[in-house]
């Protein structure tokens, strides 16, 4: 694929792009993620008449897709880009798993308020659509509460842990003194200025109805839901098979990649002790090298603002450097926004650009209150999985390619093995081209992979109660094994760490598609070089990755088969 030539729209093109509208229509929080507008002052039907009218719509399309035939390759991946992904949100619903979506991290409890996350603040015409939108929120969490409860006539309720968890963030949202709600609207200062009394009014009522919304909830979720919540946190076999296909857009052996979780974590703890002992001498133990690196004065960073001004001085000299030597990267993809988040989780993540680079793609760093120092070592390799060539080339570059993909490709398709998979690759692949060849950024490097090789395994091991190795207390895998294995796996404060457990309890098959999917990633790759050396051809990486990057994407089988 290449833009050697203008493409014309296809019939297959025009009805994805249809899809996208219509479902921005009955989902107006997928509408502001994406940057459409005339949906921001809305919130969408949670309830089971929403999900079956948005399930309807994934069914149409798929009709629809039916009765054409591809033009060219493009439309030949479209459709089967298509077919996986919205096949697997008609089997979701189906299953009843969309009516019972409850977890730590990322459900309605959670979109529904960090969807003004990403809304416009700079005009009073902004703030009266957030007003609008605060007064949408009572009727989204009544409709969700609705999917809850009906999920519960038929016995699927989540686990108490995922239960309490979302109580606790709903009664913090419902607090007047400690809600989001009260603090978003008290810093509202459109075009620098005091917001309009009529408009304050607005907001502080919004606000005011958003937080009795999530005191309800919160008391649904505690007089309703917890007294029938099973204590059980395993998925099993069905559901985690499902899910995990979600994730990867992939059918992985799952037992087969437990035990290959298992090997890849022994590799990485290996290649961590070598770097250990380059630092600081031969038989140095990691955890205490890693503390020496937590002490040096040269690789801390003291405040927010020190921490947001290295966060994009280092984004921006990736962009520098592997723009037109390693990648090619747009002109508007040059741009990447390092930002504090509003939100104090711990967490660090990507949002992309609108469709017209209005508003550029984002890297957030939500920091938990009092934490005031920072370790550049553990974070330079976070940068590039968030920034360039992780998520906000992967990301930008398919907004970008407007005349060659429609726009469901470039907006709409995101799955997580392919999307987090490529972050995990990308940083692996800094680390090849020597960005990260000092020890310590190297650690740091290696410290998040042997993290994400840890939840292949316990994700694995306690969904579908997988035996554990005796060298982690041997029967079967549960959250009981699961907190020592985590907690001597990933170098980090007790408190993200139990909030990452309930993640992974929660949110089956989720966790592992960051380093299953890098896997597929390299073999895809490996594939590719195998295919080209075949052809006696040498093999040319930067064409490569700029052809995988211009699928977008798509699920993890599709794009093995485009690519090789």
């Amino acid at each position: 694929m290449t833009d050697s030539s203008p493409r014309a729209t296809t019939p297959t093109d025009a009805v994805a792009d249809a899809y996208v509208h219509r479902l921005a229509a009955l989902d107006p929080m997928t509408a502001t993620e994406l940057g459409l507008p005339g949906h921001d002052h809305e919130m969408p039907d949670l309830s089971p008449e929403g999900i079956a009218e948005r399930t309807m719509l994934h069914r149409a399309t798929l009709a629809e897709l039916a009765s054409l035939e591809p033009v060219d390759d493009v439309d030949r991946v479209t459709h089967a880009a298509m077919r996986e992904r919205l096949g697997l949100m008609v089997e979701l619903a189906d299953a009843g798993e969309l009516e019972r979506d409850l977890n730590v991290i990322a459900s309605p409890v959670q979109s529904v308020r960090e969807i003004f996350d990403l809304m416009p603040t700079a005009s009073v015409e902004d703030w009266q659509t957030i007003a609008d939108r605060l007064r949408a929120v009572p009727g989204a969490l009544e409709g969700y509460t609705e999917s809850l409860r009906s999920a519960r006539r038929d016995g699927k309720v989540a686990p108490i842990r995922q239960i309490r968890a979302c109580m606790r963030e709903a009664q913090e949202l419902a607090d007047v003194d400690a809600s989001f709600f009260t603090s978003f609207v008290a810093g509202a200062r459109p075009d620098g200025e005091q917001v309009p009394t009529v408009l304050a009014a607005d907001l502080a009522r919004g606000a005011a109805d958003a937080r009795q919304a999530y005191a309800e909830l919160a008391r649904v979720l505690v007089d309703e839901l917890a007294p029938d919540a099973p204590d059980e946190d395993a998925a099993g076999r069905d559901r985690y098979a499902l899910w995990s296909r979600y994730f990867l857009g992939a059918e992985v052996d799952l037992d087969e990649t437990y035990e290959w979780g298992l090997t890849e974590l022994d590799r990485i703890v290996a290649e961590q002790q070598e770097v250990a002992d380059a630092l600081y001498g031969p038989g140095t133990d990691i955890t205490e090298a890693m503390e020496r690196l937590d002490r040096d004065p040269a690789r801390k960073l003291k405040g927010t603002a020190a921490l947001r001004d290295w966060m994009q001085a280092t984004a921006d000299e990736a962009v520098a450097a592997l723009t037109d030597a390693q990648f090619d990267v747009p002109e508007p993809v040059r741009r990447l926004e390092c930002l504090i988040a509003p939100t104090h989780t711990g967490g660090i993540y990507y949002t992309g650009p609108s469709a017209d680079f209005s508003r550029p793609g984002r890297m957030w760093w939500s920091v938990p209150e009092g934490v005031t120092e920072f370790a550049t070592w553990r974070e330079k390799t976070t940068v590039y999985h968030e920034g360039v060539p992780g998520h906000h080339l992967q990301v930008g570059q398919t907004v970008y390619r407007s005349e060659l993909l429609n726009l469901w490709r470039r907006m709409a398709s995101w799955i997580s093995g392919h999307g987090e998979g490529w972050a995990l690759y990308a940083e692996r692949l800094m680390a090849d081209l020597g960005f990260l060849d000092d020890p310590g950024d190297r650690m740091g490097m290696l410290d998040g992979q042997r993290l994400r090789a840890a939840r292949v395994v316990l994700d694995i091991g306690v969904h579908l109660g997988k035996p554990a190795p005796e060298r982690w207390g041997g029967g079967t895998w549960d959250a009981s094994k699961a907190w020592p294995f985590l907690k001597a796996n990933a170098n980090m404060a007790e408190g993200f760490l139990a909030f990452e457990l309930d993640r992974y309890l929660g949110w089956p098959g989720q966790a592992p598609s960051y380093k299953i999917g890098q896997r597929l990633w390299e073999e895809i790759r490996d594939d590719a070089r195998v295919a080209a050396e075949a052809r006696g051809e040498a093999f040319d990486l930067k064409a490569f990755h700029r052809r995988a990057l211009d699928v977008g994407s798509v699920g993890l089988d599709v794009l093995r088969r485009t690519l090789t």
